[in-house]
This record gives structure tokens, sequence and C-alpha cells, in this order.
């Protein structure tokens, strides 16, 4: 797997091309608000829709949300992908949040992401790899030529598997109140 040239793309605060546990994503350092901008600007997005973050486990989760409900736990613990909102991320670029100040966060399972995000050790950003407004492409060959060329590594896995499983998603309140986004 390339994971040594894919973090060191990521530790010098450039954007990725790369298979998720759903769909081809557009990545970052989710610490940086460069990179964060230089994404939003790539997908032709505007930065007040709030871009996902992917998370290596829960203790990478408690290190950027002083407090999470017991029942976002659960929900990361679920067989299908699962993107929790969450409230009052720290320690992340203010750029990629919701303008309510809250986070979409996912733990993947996947092999690939799972050793990424354990040897860059910082989340990374997962926005769809499709300009806004666009539908995300099932497979790399539908990849519209902006974003191969817009991004600065792209990951040489996976580019011949098709890829359609977007998460659901799921907001959990300071209470633990679940509200369905999408499932």
């Amino acid at each position: 797997m390339p994971i040594q040239e894919t973090v060191i793309a990521l530790k010098n605060g450039k954007t990725i091309l790369f298979p998720t546990d759903t769909v081809w994503g557009i990545g970052g350092d989710a610490t940086q608000p460069a990179v964060v901008s230089s994404i939003y600007d790539l997908k032709q997005r505007e930065e007040s829709k709030a871009l996902l973050c992917l998370m290596k486990d829960s203790h990478m989760l408690s290190t950027y949300f002083d407090q999470i409900p017991v029942e976002a736990y659960k929900l990361f613990e679920a067989d299908r992908p699962t993107t929790v909102i969450l409230d009052h991320p720290k320690g992340l670029a203010k750029n990629m949040l919701a303008p309510d100040k809250s986070l979409a966060v996912r733990i993947p399972k996947d092999s690939f992401c799972q050793a990424l995000l354990a040897a860059f050790q910082r989340p990374i950003i997962a926005t769809s790899a499709n300009s806004s407004g666009h539908p995300s492409p099932e497979e790399y060959q539908q990849i519209e030529k902006t974003v191969l060329e817009g991004v600065d590594y792209i990951v040489p896995l996976k580019q011949t598997e098709k890829m359609v499983q977007p998460s659901r998603i799921l907001k959990v309140s300071a209470q633990g109140e679940i509200t369905v986004i999408r499932d």
C-alpha cells in the first residue's frame, strides 16, 4: 500500500485523491486551514458547507472533541459506514466546520484508510471527488478531469473497482438525540 507517499503528501500540505471506505474522496490535513481552502476551491464549493473528516478511532475522536455522547460511539461501531455529526470540535481547521460549529466524522473500517490514519496521526478531510452539484463518481474513471488535475497526489489503489456506498449521516446532539440526515 502506498501509505508512505500519501503521508508525505499530507504532511507537506498537499491534497490527495484517495479511495475511502465509501467513495473516492478528495483529502487533506484537517488541521490546516490553507488545505481546507484549496479543497473548497477545487470542489467549487461554498465554505459555508462543512466538510467530512475521517478519524482513526475513539482515541483520536476524544482528542478533537471534549464531549462525545455515548450514542455516537455506538453509531461508529455500526456495520455500515456511518458519518456522525458532532458539536464543537477542537484543534481542527475552523473553515471546515458547519456554521453551527459542528463537524461530520466517520471512523472507516477500510484497511487502507485505517493504515493511512495510523501513519498520519491526524484527521483527514474526506469529501467526495466531484465538483459541487455534480454526482459522486462511482468509479475512478468517472472522476472529473478538473479534480484529477487539481489534486496534488493520487493514491494508486482501487482504480478499477466500483465504489458506490455512500455513508448514512446522523447528527447526535450533546444530549444524545439522534437526527437522521441521510439513511
